[in-house]
């Protein structure tokens, strides 16, 4: 990321404030010293632009000049100083966020529920199934973490919390730029590096462009090392030999975004923006657990792993004035494709210890094969959003804002699931080698209507009531299974109808579900001083229902969260500690897991409290910076969760069709995914060294123990994620306009776990309860070693 001049932050703030209603660059992370511009992060949580200590909503800015200095690059690394929110991966571009501990587990197939949180960029809601874009974090405005539900303003997916990601936009004040490079080793692994920067060019006093442009290679870290397996049936033995490689598991990214403003007169403006990106990762990022064979940061795979994404986006945002109210209308597209390889050798293997399962697969001269079996996959997404909103004057007693909303997603997903070489009879009709094929079409739609009306009772209570009308409607097509031939029961043999989607022989799925209703928001404000504000606020925010692929299981209905909240923003001086408590009921949870076959499902099967507190104090004086932030969750299942989900009874319900139940986690069960306490602390002194202006940073943070299952018997199977702690330092110097900086992250090497996973743990083992007695291959995503680098830039 590049740091702006001083200059450049504060002439972009103020063309922006002066220019849009809604949008304003931000110079820091809540800083809170004097009076000054500079001190001051204009947020738009509430669809306006506001101070931060204005704004009665739990929310975390940071702004340009802090991501700088947090050497932020990408989601991940925004996460750690984010107190409320963690972060769970596989790989780049395939990463859940959640707020406040609202996680039952879920495993981001592509036919499972929607996320819990949102994630904006500038006007557009970007979420995906598979979770939220990896956005390279360059020649950004802020991120801004807006903790609890967000349903009234923001919809659907805003159930626990919201990510806005706001560019800088175009400056009509000059013509400037800047340029950044850094170079970077990783330990036990290779080296990498980054280009990248932006042009803001004037075109006349109404007109201007910004040109933003990055290129990012991220070392490999793990090892995959040789290996080999026999598969007990057929006695025919694998090696990995052609794919052994040290830090293989590199990735490079690049993209450019292209904005344009124009004022149209004193009241109107018009920004188009274009941006994309591409992703290309490596090899797998978890490392296998410690084992006779693998060691720190190894792993043995015997097929590629690879992933390509790529992302295309377009928008518009057009803001006038009717009278002396404000009038915005956005709308845009977003175009995503990846494409897949894994290796699935570990079901193989294990499947065929366990029931012989080799002895199935031959060639057309029916001569044993290797059951050796990968997947190449590929996801197309098309998303469409409008949004017409309209606000009152911002200074009146009493204020409005509303608006109508639409979107509709379109997700194509094609998984082959291949064995080379298997015989015709078991391979799905019209493919080349797959023994199982999904081949489906989701389409996601969200329409909505929504307002917020505050009324200012005395110069220092305010009261705010909202509410948000919404419709959906779900749907998903298609072909998922084997042939008829190898399965009597399901894919082919289950199909009513010929192929709907195109590359599928046959359709087996296709259900609608869709619902209408309402959410709503309270608030009251008191402001005690001009600088000491108190607010006590309910809100609640839901996630749409979907369809269970598995055509005897029902759709899973909306879920959703009652959040109720005490919060304070306080300004003393030099420093300022906000911070909220709060109560958040989750009701009708979508728990997500694996049935029979390896298949999801997803059914309303629980409810949760959570209560919580969070808090951040920032001190500034001189050259001296402190900021310390931190929250507390508790967040457990308030009864029983069950097998065989049914309110009327306990688990001990029989349903007398052949089905057994169980208890799978006992009411109490804390929540998974997210730890009980999270908190981070930065440390910053800026001093004069000869003509430059110098710096040295701390940057501590801190996550503790987590569940990886909410089931008990999975949780003990997998175990449960260290707690663990990182240190970044770094320290550089600036003049006029060149700078440098040293800078190492994750100096203790730690190997902090933020995924883990088994190939045959679930029920494509066999077993009922899920649980495979011959083992598995236990892997771990950790974050990325310790990372030694050096950056230097020049602004023009």
């Amino acid at each position: 990321m590049a740091l702006f001049s001083k200059t450049h932050t504060r002439a972009l703030t103020g063309a922006l404030l002066a220019g849009s209603a809604l949008t304003a660059a931000s110079p820091a992370w809540a800083q809170a010293a004097g009076e000054n511009d500079d001190d001051i992060i204009i947020v738009t949580a509430q669809k306006r632009s506001q101070n931060l200590q204005d704004v009665p909503v739990a929310i975390t800015a940071l702004g340009t000049e802090k991501l700088e200095e947090l050497n932020v690059s990408e989601l991940q690394d925004v996460v750690k100083f984010l107190p409320s929110v963690t972060i769970q991966t596989l790989a780049p571009g395939f990463s859940q966020v959640y707020f406040r501990g609202v996680a039952s587990g879920e495993n981001a197939n592509h036919s499972a529920s929607l996320p819990t949180v949102g994630t904006y960029l500038d006007e557009m809601p970007i979420t995906t199934i598979q979770g939220a874009l990896d956005i390279h974090a360059y020649d950004l405005a802020r991120v801004e973490a807006l903790a609890g539900p967000q349903g009234t303003l923001y919809g659907a997916s805003s159930m626990a919390g919201t990510i806005k990601i706001v560019t800088n936009q175009p400056d009509y004040s000059g013509t400037y730029g800047a340029m950044d490079v850094e170079v970077n080793s990783v330990a036990h692994g290779g080296v990498g590096g980054t280009v990248e920067g932006f042009a803001n060019i004037k075109l006349t006093d109404r007109a201007a462009m910004r040109i933003v442009a990055w290129y990012r290679h991220d070392a490999g870290y793990i090892d995959n090392i040789p290996g080999s397996r026999t598969y007990p049936t057929s006695g025919i033995t694998q090696t990995n030999a052609r794919l052994v490689k040290d830090n293989y598991n590199d990735v490079d990214t690049y993209g450019a975004r292209m904005a344009l403003g124009i004022e149209l007169n004193d009241n109107w403006t018009v920004r188009p923006t274009l941006m994309g990106q591409v992703q290309t990762a490596n090899g797998s990022f978890a490392q296998e657990r410690s084992t006779a064979v693998t060691g720190d940061l190894q792993t043995v795979q015997y097929n590629p792993e690879y992933s390509r994404d790529e992302w295309l986006q377009a928008a518009l945002t057009i803001e006038g004035k009717i009278g002396n109210w404000d009038l915005v209308a956005t709308g845009g597209h977003l175009w995503r494709k990846d494409r897949v390889e894994s290796d699935y050798s570990d079901y193989s293997y294990f499947y065929d210890a366990l029931y012989g399962y080799g002895s199935y697969f031959y060639d057309n001269n029916y001569d044993l094969i290797s059951p050796n079996q990968y997947i190449k996959g590929g996801d197309k997404y098309r998303r469409a959003f409008g949004e017409l909103r309209i606000a009152s004057p911002s200074d009146a007693p009493i204020r409005f804002i509303g608006g109508v909303f639409a979107q509709r997603q379109r997700h194509e997903i094609t998984q082959n699931y291949i064995i080379d070489d298997l015989t015709d009879l078991f391979v799905v009709t019209g493919t080349g080698s797959d023994i199982w094929l999904t081949r489906q079409t989701r389409i996601d739609r969200d329409y909505a209507a929504f307002g917020e009306l505050s009324f200012d009772i005395t110069s220092k209570l305010t009261v705010t009531g909202g509410a948000r009308y919404y419709k959906y409607k779900n749907s998903l097509v298609g072909f998922f299974g084997y042939s008829a031939n190898y399965s009597s029961r399901t894919g082919e043999a289950a199909c009513f109808a010929g192929p709907i989607v195109p590359g599928s022989p046959c359709t087996n799925l296709d259900k609608v579900t869709s619902d209408t209703g309402a959410i709503y928001k309270a608030n009251v404000t008191y402001k005690i001083t001009p600088d000491v504000m108190v607010y006590a606020t309910f809100s609640q925010g839901f996630r749409p229902g979907g369809i269970n692929r598995r055509g005897t299981l029902a759709p899973y209905k909306p879920d959703d969260l009652n959040n109720y909240e005490i919060g304070w923003k306080t300004k003393f001086g030099p420093v300022t500690f906000n911070g909220a408590v709060y109560q958040e009921d989750w009701n009708d949870i979508q728990l997500s897991f694996l049935g029979a076959n390896g298949l999801t499902e997803i059914r309303n099967a629980g409810i949760a409290r959570i209560r919580g507190v969070e808090a951040d104090f920032n001190y500034r004086s001189g050259g001296l910076s402190l900021t310390l932030a931190g929250s507390y969750n508790d967040a457990t299942i308030r009864k029983d969760f069950c097998r065989i989900a049914n309110p009327a009874f306990d688990c001990t319900y029989d349903p007398g069709d052949g089905r057994t139940n169980a208890l799978l986690a006992s009411a109490g069960t804390q929540l998974p995914v997210t730890a009980k306490f999270k908190g981070n602390a930065v440390a910053r002194y800026e001093f004069p060294l000869g003509s430059w202006e110098a710096h040295f940073q701390g940057a501590l943070a801190y996550i503790g123990k987590r569940r990886s299952d909410l089931r008990d018997t999975e949780n003990g199977i997998k175990g449960f994620f260290p707690s663990y702690t990182t240190l970044d330092l770094s320290i550089g110097a600036k003049k006029d306009n060149v700078r440098w900086e040293i800078f190492a992250s994750n100096i203790f090497d730690s190997r902090g776990v933020i995924n883990s996973g088994v190939q045959c743990l679930e029920t494509t083992c066999g077993d009922p309860d899920g649980i495979s007695s011959t083992g598995g291959v236990f892997y771990d995503t950790v974050i990325k070693p310790r990372i030694i680098g050096i950056k230097a830039g020049f602004d023009f």
